[in-house]
């Protein structure tokens, strides 16, 4: 991996543009792949319609693009933020997992219940069906970014 090096000597060195942009690239492939299996089990459960009420519609197709433009944005985010603590496929799916596990807080127990005026940390089927998801979600995104980022090497 090559790095380089910003500030005064003794700085820790910064992962290059190129390497962020195969980082993040890996994320988006697997937020990707995450995404349609977590959306088709929403898509099973019947929330699809909740997600496209995110932004004032019932429309399933809506609740999907949002959806998929969610995945996207976090599995870009999962690859720039942790891709370089990702060294295999054991690693990968921890920390997808664990990484599902903190998107289920913020986003199913706090942000959508929020804009949705629901109750917070409210835990119940739907949220149990949510966290399950997530941590598929976050399985996925981490084996692949595995698999692309070690493709890549």
């Amino acid at each position: 991996m090559r790095t380089t090096t910003h500030g005064t000597a003794g700085s820790r060195a910064m992962p290059s543009g190129r390497v962020l942009v195969r980082r993040a690239g890996a994320g988006i492939a697997g937020g990707l792949v995450g995404g349609l299996a977590f959306g088709i089990m929403m898509q099973l459960a019947g929330m699809m319609t909740m997600v496209a009420a995110l932004v004032g519609s019932t429309a399933p197709a809506v609740g999907w693009t949002v959806h998929l433009l969610i995945s996207v944005f976090f599995g870009a985010a999962f690859g720039v933020l942790l891709g370089a603590k990702v060294t295999g496929p054991v690693s990968g799916v921890l920390l997808g997992v664990g990484y599902g596990a903190v998107l289920w807080v913020v986003g199913a127990l706090i942000l959508m219940p929020a804009r949705l005026g629901m109750p917070l940390f409210a835990i119940n089927d739907m949220t149990i069906n949510s966290l399950v998801g997530h941590l598929v979600f976050g399985l996925l995104l981490g084996a692949v970014v595995s698999l692309v980022l070690r493709s890549r090497a």
